[in-house]
């Protein structure tokens, strides 16, 4: 799948997400670890994890918020669960 075909879909890859939501690549990683972000697609050859734009910035922006209010992320997690 080519960048242009991903952009036209909406699906970023870790590094996209993470420059877009403001955050970092690992933050991403590890959100997508623990349950709290899903992958919408992963690329057969490569093993890139693609996330759905939208939905995926909307979710960091929440857990941040949530973060804020000093809240964990087990908090979260139960609240956010993917």
């Amino acid at each position: 799948m080519s960048k242009s075909e991903r952009l036209k879909n909406g699906l970023l890859k870790i590094g996209e997400i993470a420059r877009e939501a403001g955050v970092l690549r690992s933050t991403v990683r590890y959100y997508t670890e623990i349950g709290l972000l899903p992958v919408a697609e992963t690329l057969p050859q490569s093993g890139y994890r693609l996330y759905d734009r939208e939905e995926t910035i909307v979710r960091i922006q929440q857990i941040k918020a949530t973060m804020r209010q000093n809240r964990t992320l087990l908090d979260i997690k139960q609240e956010f669960s993917v």
